[in-house]
């Protein structure tokens, strides 16, 4: 993981080499005080040498000068060198992201993958910038530290130097501790986040329902959860500062008694221990420094560890033998196909169709029974437990994902639309039309006059989710930037189940225009839309139930004909 770790700084080598000499220079600056202060004791002020200790004492500022111009290079660019690999890593999971199966974000919130995202970065980040510097420049200084101190007295050098393990062994004690508890507190923030994301989407159900109540009671969950996640970690993070501060605190005494011996033994100058005295802190400094860099490194190190988790996620790749296919005729062709969610039982079993190109299929039948699953099958988002799916006649494991998806539009129920402009929502379909292709697809989906009719036309912002506009503008907006993309397979996913009779009849209107001339399978729960398909299946329990046109079907007077009938009565009731 180390390893993988410094791979981001490569391509910032020049950047890092500047960080880590400039803070080297700030460190080996820092032990001319003690150095100037010893010979001004010791020779300088005794021999009344007073230009000397004027001189001595402005190179001493000008030293501080330049320490100064260092510090503010390794405070501005190392940050910016943190940043610039922190924007490298998001760029690389949210890339990563886009990759992967379906299957991923069935099982993963979309709260928590944005505390990946944010909070998880950003702590990688300090931990980037931090974490060689502390390293390289607190060892580099207590080194130095400590032979200078040798160089004064070597007696009481080696008893602050027998101190340092008692530190060592305290902070082995609590970082173990403290780096669980950490990763527990990064849990309890993806949970908040996720809980967040959620019911701030959801907030016009929740006045609907007057259910806000609610929705403060389950955040306060995740709230209490951090809470006491929170106190675990700061408790650890407690132990920690406070056993190595009262560390601290005993090399003070030890020294102070120490060198008073020594100096009352005559061992020790006065001069001498006055410059140990100062000194002492150029070694404990860089100590302690290292020692509570340990509460960011515990940070940074279980971000890491969850940006890592993530990254290693198998992505959604092709087989070897997958080739890229240009525009298809159009037919699609199941053969005994079997899928399953995961480890639950089989959606579908033994699935067998032929629609031919340019032909209508439909596929009817009870809710869970199936319906929606063949149509997450047919553009590859998951992979068939058995059996294959062939278009035009080549098995879709064969062709690679961007090739096939290429070629299928899909309309849902659930139309997703972008808080953007009404333009970058169609061009969505094909991100390089034209002005007058995106137009062409707005009229073609019967929604032209009523873009133009908005204030900004198409660069109207829909705001998120398209929530500005009504179902049917919505519905209309994606079919147009179907149209855009001009796709030969279409799946029509219960395109019009939510909509007023009204709005369908309007949505039906450009669904048929865009169906002209094109395979599709149309997913449907009013039946008084399909009955001009050339095929209907009907799906129950995972199976094909029953197969034939809409007159072949009600004459069987099985369950597609129980089905419509009931429709039927429903609406004449009404």
């Amino acid at each position: 993981m180390l390893k993988r770790f410094f791979s981001y700084y490569r391509p910032h080598k020049r950047l890092f080499a500047m960080d880590m000499a400039a803070s080297l220079a700030v460190s080996l600056m820092g032990v001319f005080y003690p150095i100037i202060t010893r010979l001004m004791l010791s020779d300088l002020i005794p021999n009344r040498r007073h230009r000397l200790v004027v001189l001595y004492g402005l190179c001493l500022l000008l030293i501080y000068f330049v320490r100064m111009l260092l510090n503010f290079f390794i405070q501005y660019q190392g940050h910016m060198m943190g940043v610039r690999m922190q924007a490298q890593m998001r760029s690389d999971l949210f890339a990563h992201l886009e990759r992967l199966p379906f299957s991923f974000f069935d099982t993963h919130e979309t709260g928590k993958i944005m505390s990946r995202l944010t909070n998880d970065l950003t702590d990688i980040s300090e931990l980037a910038h931090h974490g060689p510097e502390m390293a390289i420049t607190c060892t580099i200084s207590i080194i130095v530290a400590f032979a200078y101190l040798l160089c004064i007295h070597v007696g009481l050098a080696l008893i602050v130097f027998a101190c340092v393990p008692l530190l060592v062994v305290i902070s082995a004690l609590t970082r173990n501790k403290m780096r669980r508890a950490f990763q527990k507190s990064r849990q309890s923030i993806a949970k908040i986040n996720a809980a967040l994301q959620s019911s701030i989407s959801g907030i016009r159900v929740t006045k609907a329902f007057t259910n806000a109540d609610l929705e403060i009671e389950k955040f306060e969950e995740g709230n209490k959860d951090f809470r006491e996640a929170s106190r675990d970690a700061y408790r650890s993070m407690g132990e920690f500062h406070s056993s190595t501060t009262f560390v601290s605190d005993v090399f003070n005494v030890v020294i102070l008694i120490a060198g008073g011996l020594f100096l009352y033994r005559g061992s020790i100058s006065f001069a001498d221990y006055s410059a140990f005295v100062v000194s002492v802190s150029l070694f404990l400094n860089p100590v302690n420094t290292l020692i509570r860099f340990m509460e960011q490194f515990q940070s940074g190190v279980a971000g890491f560890e969850r940006y890592v988790e993530i990254m290693d996620v198998p992505e959604e790749v092709d087989l070897p033998q997958a080739k890229p296919v240009g525009r298809v005729a159009g037919a699609v062709t199941l053969r005994h196909v079997t899928f399953g969610y995961g480890d639950e039982d089989a959606v579908l079993t033994d699935v067998s169709m032929d629609i031919p190109a340019g032909a209508t299929f439909a596929l009817v039948g009870p809710s869970g029974g199936g319906k929606t699953t063949i149509c997450h099958l047919i553009p590859r988002f998951y992979s068939l437990t058995a059996g294959d799916i062939l278009i035009d006649g080549i098995s879709i494991k064969n062709i690679t994902a961007a090739s096939l998806r290429r070629n299928i539009g899909i309309v849902q129920q659930d139309v997703y639309l972008f808080n953007a402009t009404v333009r970058d929502n169609i061009l969505y379909g094909r991100p390089d039309a034209t002005e007058e292709e995106v137009i062409a697809a707005a009229k073609r989906a019967n929604i032209h006059e009523f873009v133009t009719a908005m204030p900004d036309g198409y660069d109207t912002v829909i705001g998120e989710r398209g929530v500005r506009l009504s179902g049917g503008q919505k519905q209309r907006l994606c079919i147009a930037r179907v149209f855009l993309k001009n796709p030969p397979i279409l799946i029509l996913d219960e395109a019009t189940s939510a909509l007023d009779n009204t709005t369908e009849i309007l949505i039906q209107q450009a669904l048929d225009e865009l169906c002209r001339g094109r395979t599709t399978l149309v997913v449907a729960h009013r039946l008084s839309t399909i009955k001009n398909a050339n095929e209907i299946a009907v799906i129950d329990g995972g199976r094909i139930t029953e197969q034939g046109d809409h007159e072949t079907l009600l004459a069987a007077n099985g369950m597609y004909a129980t089905l419509y009938r009931q429709q039927f009565r429903e609406t004449d009731t009404i």
